[in-house]
C-alpha cells in the first residue's frame, strides 16, 4: 500500500497540492481523476520522488519515502514501474531493446535470461513477432503495450500510469484499461492511474480520488461516483460526458 498524508506542494506561492491525503491499495487499480492542471500529475510525480513535496508524508508500506536519501530511495524505485503519457520509448532502440533496458541497468541476468524475460512480458501484453521492430513502426496502441511490458519487466510492486489512454481511439483505450487491470490483479501490484477519462473510471476504477485545484474533493469507488453530491466532481463528470459527445 502507498499512503499519502497531507501532501502540499507550491510553486511561486501557488499551491498545486493542498493537504492531499489518500491510501492507494495493494492489488487494486487506484485512479486519480481531474481536469488538466488539477494537480494529479504533480501528485504522481511526488509519490515516485520526481518532485519533492513541501510538507506532508509519503509512505510505501511501512517505509516513509519522502525523507529518504537518494540511495535509500533507489531501492524502492527498483520496485516501481512507470507508464508515461507518451509511452516514452527510445526511438533508436528496438522493441526488445526498449523492454530490456531496465534489465541491463538493474540486474546481472545473462543475455538469454533477459531475452526470456522480455519475451514473457511482451507475450503478456499480447505483442508477438515484434522484437526487432522500431517504435516508429508500431501503432499507438502497440507502443502503449510495449511501454507496459517495459514497466513490468522488473516485476514491480508498484505501477504508475500517467494518462495511459491519451491519444488512443476508444476501442484501443478499453484494451489498455483492461490490460492494466488484468496485470494489477495478476501480479498484486499497487497501481495508480492518472486520467480524465470517465470510461476508465467506470471500467477499472476500484478506488477513485478526485482532485480540483490541488484539493482532494472526493474519494470512493466507481459504483459510488455517480451518486455523489460533490458539486466539483459532478461538474467534472458532466464536462467529460459533454466533451465525449462533441468528439463523437
Amino acid at each position: 500500500m502507498i499512503r499519502v498524508i497531507n501532501a502540499t506542494k507550491a510553486y511561486n506561492g501557488n499551491k498545486v497540492l493542498d493537504n492531499v491525503s489518500s491510501d492507494f491499495e495493494e492489488g487494486k487499480t487506484n485512479l486519480v481523476i481531474g481536469r488538466s492542471g488539477s494537480g494529479k500529475t504533480v501528485l504522481l510525480k511526488s509519490i515516485v520522488g520526481l518532485l519533492k513535496i513541501d510538507s506532508g508524508e509519503i509512505w510505501y508500506d511501512d517505509t516513509r519515502f519522502d525523507i529518504l536519501d537518494f540511495k535509500a530511495k533507489k531501492s524502492i524505485r527498483q520496485s516501481i514501474g512507470m507508464l508515461f503519457q507518451g509511452s516514452a520509448l527510445f526511438d533508436s532502440m528496438t522493441v526488445e531493446e526498449n523492454v530490456m533496458f531496465k534489465l541491463n541497468m538493474f540486474t546481472s541476468m545473462s543475455k538469454s535470461e533477459k531475452r526470456k524475460r522480455v519475451d514473457f512480458c511482451l507475450e503478456r501484453v499480447n505483442i508477438r513477432d515484434a522484437n526487432n521492430m522500431l517504435p516508429s513502426e508500431l501503432s499507438g496502441g502497440m507502443r502503449k503495450r510495449v511501454a507496459i511490458a517495459r514497466a513490468i519487466v522488473l516485476n514491480p510492486r508498484y505501477l504508475f500510469c500517467d494518462e495511459p489512454n491519451s491519444g488512443l481511439d476508444p476501442k484501443t483505450a478499453i484494451l489498455i484499461d483492461n490490460l492494466i487491470k488484468d496485470i494489477t490483479d495478476e501480479f498484486k501490484m499497487t497501481t495508480i492511474v492518472n486520467t480524465h477519462d470517465m470510461n476508465s473510471v467506470m471500467e477499472i476504477g476500484e478506488k477513485v480520488i478526485f482532485i480540483a485545484r490541488g484539493v482532494k474533493y472526493w474519494e470512493g469507488t466507481s459504483n459510488e461516483i455517480l451518486k455523489s453530491d460533490c458539486k466539483p466532481l459532478n461538474d467534472f463528470i458532466f464536462a467529460s460526458k459533454l466533451a465525449k459527445q462533441l468528439k463523437s
